[in-house]
């Protein structure tokens, strides 16, 4: 048995993604950095995902939860078996470039005041457009990726500050982590990494985006439709009320409750429409359940707070600026 510390470990939720899982895990396997510890997390799948993992992947970890825990829960699981004092998150359904973990390492050793490092998210069969710069988070309560859909013409290639790095190719400080806590699994699905960035960045930690650690996603080829919708528009009221601090809360409430009616108006005129329909479902049943579940995280979340207003505004995107 090998007792030596890995230097990164590699975190794959999987659920029914056998057709996705060889072009990932081969793309770990050419990887420049040399003792990485993966895990395949998997979900319960029935696809035959653990029977390819045990026939052509001896050399990773595959941890079998026998049932679907979502992606929190899953990434959690990976998070608590690894050895190693970063961890990177990877969607079953990407292409990491052979020098991701390189650069992921290379921008923590440069940065030791940030706990994140988001990387450079692209199309997986469109290479020259955008899925994530980094991610952005609007005083009026939006989340959302930096450049989605934009060519790739060199506008996001400077190493910077970002609010927070997309679950699907993400690397975490393990003390970061020991501080502010994993991901919240009641997110199950969809905004987790927004959470965590906000829990990160209240208690003092910050995000940075490489451009050199890229990333090729498959967009939406394991998730999305009503199910994304739903957890979208319930996920989004979780973060209202768990972390959104509230002097942002006294400044920017009327933006952050029209960006939500307006959100409730579109959905209902589109009421015959299922994604619209879910994500109205979801928003209902974040103001429902949130309450009760958010409300006591929130005084946890907010005694950890480090930062002053003005820096939180600092990081945050203004309602009509296009980051």
């Amino acid at each position: 048995m090998d007792h030596r510390t890995p230097t990164i470990s590699v975190v794959v939720p999987n659920w029914n993604g056998v057709e996705h899982l060889p072009v990932c895990l081969e793309s770990l396997a050419r990887q420049t950095v040399e003792d990485i510890e993966t895990f395949v997390v998997d979900n319960g799948s029935t696809d035959g995902s653990l029977r390819l993992l045990a026939r052509e992947y001896p050399a990773v970890h595959v941890l079998a939860l026998g049932e679907n825990r979502g992606f929190a829960g899953a990434c959690n699981a990976g998070i608590r078996a690894a050895r190693s004092s970063v961890v990177a998150l990877l969607n079953n359904d990407t292409e990491a470039d052979a020098r991701w973990l390189e650069e992921v390492l290379a921008a923590f050793q440069r940065h030791p005041e940030a706990g994140m490092v988001a990387s450079k998210m692209l199309l997986y069969d469109r290479r020259d457009r955008f899925h994530t710069a980094g991610d952005f988070y609007r005083v009026d309560g939006v989340p959302g990726n930096r450049g989605v859909w934009q060519r790739d013409d060199a506008q996001y290639d400077q190493e910077e500050y970002v609010f927070g790095a997309c679950g699907g190719s993400a690397a975490y400080r393990i003390t970061m982590l020991d501080q502010v806590g994993l991901l919240d699994e009641a997110f199950f699905y969809s905004c987790e990494d927004v959470d965590l960035a906000w829990r990160a960045q209240l208690a003092g930690w910050r995000c940075v985006y490489a451009p050199r650690a890229v990333v090729y996603h498959k967009l939406s080829a394991t998730g999305g439709g009503t199910t994304a919708s739903f957890y979208d528009g319930r996920n989004s009221i979780y973060i209202l009320i768990k972390d959104y601090p509230g002097d942002l809360w006294r400044r920017y409430c009327g933006a952050v409750l029209w960006r939500q009616l307006r959100v409730a108006g579109q959905a209902a005129a589109a009421w015959r429409g299922a994604e619209a329909r879910a994500r109205l479902r979801g928003q209902i049943a974040g103001l429902v359940t949130g309450l009760p579940r958010m409300l006591p995280k929130r005084r946890a979340v907010q005694r950890r707070r480090a930062v002053d207003r003005f820096y939180l505004e600092e990081i945050l995107t203004g309602i009509d600026e296009e980051p």
